[in-house]
């Protein structure tokens, strides 16, 4: 950040710029990348355009910029590609006309073309400042106009690097440059893609106007077909996206993984038996209660959920009760076993003590007859 911020202080005042902290989704996947809507109400045009990005070699890059969400979309992936940008590279913006940035790269891991950056940077304010916000109220100023390219130190470089802009119409541009490249246009080449719109669930009226926005892409192609619809079921049987309330900044894949596990679950708790384990249902119930403390709306599925683990509590007690009522049964003959054991030991005692009673005078006779006997 010390580096953008040497690199920030050496551009000509007059002109705006912003530094950007590259983050993964904005150099892989998805590759979109936000300016910040402050910055971008207060330079930037109100209506969608497009933006020439220019690297430190000259080569111009024209990307699609998308005014309602402050953002650029086709066209950055391959300027990010060509400049090998990584995460946690920071990237300075330096609006040089109403139309084109001037892009300068402060590497992560440090660079030795960091050192020729700052030196290109001891420029020579050429253009005038403009307020892009007020280019539609000058336009007739603004037509024919030439504005001259920054200068090199290096005045041969600079005759081969400089390009002449021409505004030759209002929000019209063309750039003459030998690495002139074409318009990637609006959706980005993987899939993901930037939304236009933010649609309200009332207005989705079929599959086909079904789509998965998260922090203002449409992430669609990271589900399949099957996992679209069968999302799509679920959002309609709450009347709203199920994800309309996650918290901002999530990561698009992960939303996507939450989404197919959350449907996974969903398929799960229907398919599931009294027999289904008690490990079963725990886990879908902390899988659940995570994603909503994320702000997915799955309070339906966790209700049906406690529903079913009640029901399942309740038939898997019949059968616990059954089975102690078995064990109850044999320890019961056990102890009726024992119980007719003891009254045999009983009956035979009482015959033992009949007997004695009955010879207890003889006894008594013959005990006196050996006790004075002789010696």
């Amino acid at each position: 950040m010390i580096r953008a911020k040497d690199i920030q202080a050496n551009l000509a005042p007059e002109f705006p710029s912003i530094i950007k902290h590259m983050v993964p989704s904005n150099v892989t996947g998805g590759f979109c990348l936000n300016l910040g809507r402050k910055f971008c109400d207060a330079h930037l045009q109100e209506e969608d355009t497009t933006i020439f990005l220019e690297g430190e070699g000259g080569k111009s890059y024209p990307t699609k910029y998308l005014a309602r969400k402050s953002g650029l979309s086709g066209g950055w992936r391959c300027f990010a590609i060509d400049h090998n940008l990584k995460g946690g590279d920071i990237v300075v913006f330096h609006l040089v006309n109403p139309t084109t940035f001037k892009v300068y790269i402060a590497r992560v891991n440090g660079s030795q073309n960091e050192n020729g950056a700052l030196g290109l940077l001891k420029l020579e304010a050429c253009v005038k400042p403009m307020n892009c916000k007020n280019l539609s109220k000058g336009g007739e100023e603004m037509k024919n106009q030439v504005l001259k390219p920054l200068l090199l130190d290096n005045p041969e470089e600079n005759s081969e690097k400089n390009m002449v802009i021409h505004v030759t119409d209002l929000g019209t541009r063309s750039v003459h440059s030998e690495n002139e490249s074409e318009d990637l246009g609006f959706e980005i080449t993987d899939g993901i893609r930037l939304s236009e719109t933010v649609v309200d669930f009332k207005e989705v009226k079929s599959f086909n106007d079904f789509d998965i926005l998260v922090n203002g892409l449409v992430i669609n192609c990271e589900l399949s077909k099957r996992l679209q619809i069968k999302y799509y079921e679920l959002c309609c049987s709450q009347k709203s996206f199920l994800h309309e309330h996650l918290l901002d900044g999530l990561n698009c894949k992960l939303v996507a993984g939450m989404l197919a596990e959350t449907i996974n679950i969903a398929d799960a708790i229907r398919a599931s038996k009294l027999t289904t384990s008690q490990n079963d249902f725990a886990t879908w119930e902390n899988t659940l209660k995570s994603f909503q403390g994320l702000g997915m709306n799955v309070g339906f599925l966790l209700a049906r959920l406690g529903r079913l683990v009640t029901l399942s509590d309740k038939s898997k007690r019949v059968k616990v009760a059954t089975l102690e009522r078995v064990n109850a049964e044999m320890e019961r003959r056990s102890l009726e076993a024992k119980l007719l054991e003891v009254k045999e030991t009983m009956n035979r005692l009482d015959f033992e003590i009949e007997t004695l009673e009955m010879n207890s005078e003889n006894l008594g006779r013959v005990f006196e007859k050996m006790a004075t006997a002789h010696w």
